[in-house]
């Protein structure tokens, strides 16, 4: 092997190593989906369970991906039997029943759990951060400032960060870039009081644009950050 193709293999494997700790670091239970700190699996605001990139239809669970599962076998048709013997007719009595016992009241129904809610918010990328950098503007912090605000109005389970760009450049870098910016909010939610274990981090690269890549104002629309906020409010 000529030393021009050992590079090449070398750099993509740290690529790929870097990709896979970035992935473990977010979620390290290693599951197929993002649990919250209880062990309940997270839903997005449509109702959809939040799957990692470990996810394989090995790892469906149902009421989350029903269609995955195993579909149980068909139960055996039952075995023709003989009709039983008919039994001689008894005589014939009347009895005349008691009258039934007046209905017993019905129990008071029980106070319904508070429901989840779940907000979902998406900031520009170049409002947090300056071009092709992780590390957060004043600007950005005193967006999640004003996020950290809000969350006291809640009891928060579960925050979810998620980091996108344009496609400019390649995807292992793109890749990479959108990890580090996700795990900059984290970092700074974390330091106004936020327990780290309640936020989780994801990097999505530029897969999941919302925008044209080919015009100057689609890229600047991919280049975003999203945020989701899972929690349940007191009521009133």
């Amino acid at each position: 092997m000529n030393k021009p193709v050992q590079m090449a293999v070398l750099v993509a494997a740290a690529l790929l190593a870097s990709t896979a700790a970035q992935a473990q670091k977010a979620n390290p239970q290693n599951s197929g989906y993002v649990l919250s700190p209880d062990a309940s699996v997270v839903k997005n605001s449509t109702g959809l369970c939040w799957r990692t990139g470990y996810f394989t239809p090995a790892n469906a669970i149902a009421g989350c991906d029903d269609d995955l599962l195993p579909k149980a076998a068909p139960a055996p048709a039952p075995s023709p039997m003989a009709p039983p013997p008919v039994a001689p007719p008894a005589p014939r009595q009347v009895v005349v029943p008691p009258p039934p016992p007046p209905p017993a009241p019905a129990p008071a129904p029980a106070p319904a759990p508070a429901a989840p809610t779940s907000e979902k918010v998406t900031f520009a990328a170049d409002a947090f951060f300056d071009f092709d950098k992780s590390v957060l503007k004043p600007e950005g912090k005193a967006k999640l400032d004003d996020l950290t605000g809000k969350l006291k109005a809640i009891t928060l389970e579960v925050i979810i960060a998620v980091g996108h760009t344009d496609a400019v450049g390649t995807d292992a870098y793109n890749q990479k870039l959108s990890v580090k910016r996700a795990e900059a909010v984290k970092a700074y939610l974390v330091s106004k009081g936020v327990e780290a274990n309640r936020v989780y981090t994801e990097g999505k690269g530029e897969k999941q644009p919302t925008a044209d890549n080919k015009t100057t104002e689609g890229r600047a629309k991919n280049r975003r950050v999203e945020i989701e906020v899972v929690g349940t409010r007191p009521k009133k």
